[in-house]
């Protein structure tokens, strides 16, 4: 019997629910495991070539929560488990491990990493639960020889959600801004130290070393009013393209080319859509 997905559901998962989404999701691998040997695409594809696709599918996902787009949010989390599944039948055919293996280690990591839960340990809050998941990983890292508390930071994270994750790291070992307004100070030294090597006639080099430092201190703002770096700025895109049409249509409404306009005239513009 086939069995069509409905994105209506509504209610806790029963028994019977459950063992529907284990057939399902060993169907769906078995799946991957037919493409890999029968559809000519699917076969050359590595893992290199197929991460693109992971990063795409991960933010097509977070499209679909911030919409709050139920459907469009079973979709894309569809789609982001084929590209897992895809990356771990690869592996399973190069000998590195296999979906058994993956998934063991999955369940086995976060049993240990909650020992509030499946162990005699308890925590009261979700507090108490952060604090603990960091010793954790903490002495997880030691057993791995990590020495330093940013050993294990990946370095092909995005830029600014690899800041951000370097201050809560160093935070973690000890090290942090006590305030916003003490990370906002850091950032107004880092401008004034960029404003002086422009003055000064530095190369591009040594300015666009000092703009980075203004990033890494303004990156690690948010989390002080707990906001992750990624969302504040894109919600700052999205509102800077709303108001930017805006300029463009009242541009557009007198008969102007934005292009041609004047610094002084653009930026009465953009006052006027800010204004309201």
């Amino acid at each position: 019997m086939s069995y069509e997905p409905c994105f209506c559901y509504s209610g806790l998962m029963n028994d019977s629910d459950w063992h529907q989404a284990a057939r399902q999701f060993i169907q769906l691998a078995e799946v991957i495991r037919r493409l890999r040997r029968e559809c000519p695409w699917h076969r050359v594809q590595t893992p290199a070539t197929l991460s693109k696709y992971l990063i795409e599918e991960s933010y097509e996902t977070l499209a679909a929560i911030e919409s709050d787009d139920g459907a469009g949010l079973a979709d894309e989390l569809g789609d982001l488990t084929l590209q897992v599944l895809l990356q771990t039948e690869i592996a399973s055919e190069q000998g590195r491990f296999d979906l058994a293996a993956m998934l063991a280690h999955a369940h086995e990591k976060l049993v240990r990493r909650h020992p509030h839960v499946f162990a005699e340990d308890r925590a009261a809050t979700a507090e108490e639960v952060a604090e603990r998941w960091e010793e954790t990983k903490k002495a997880e890292r030691a057993r791995a020889g990590l020495n330093s508390a940013l050993d294990g930071v990946a370095h092909h994270l995005p830029g600014l959600v690899r800041a951000e994750k370097l201050g809560e790291r160093a935070r973690a070992a000890g090290m942090d801004w006590p305030d916003l307004r003490a990370v906002l100070a850091k950032v107004r030294e880092e401008v004034d130290e960029t404003l002086a090597a422009l003055d000064a006639g530095a190369g591009n080099n040594a300015i666009a070393e000092e703009l980075g430092d203004t990033l890494l201190a303004l990156a690690n703002a948010p989390r002080f009013v707990g906001w992750s770096a990624e969302e504040t700025l894109r919600r700052a895109c999205e509102k800077f393209i709303h108001r930017f049409k805006k300029v463009e249509a009242r541009a557009a409404a007198s008969q102007r080319d934005l292009a041609r306009l004047s610094a002084e005239e653009i930026d009465a513009l953009w006052n006027e859509v800010k204004g309201g």
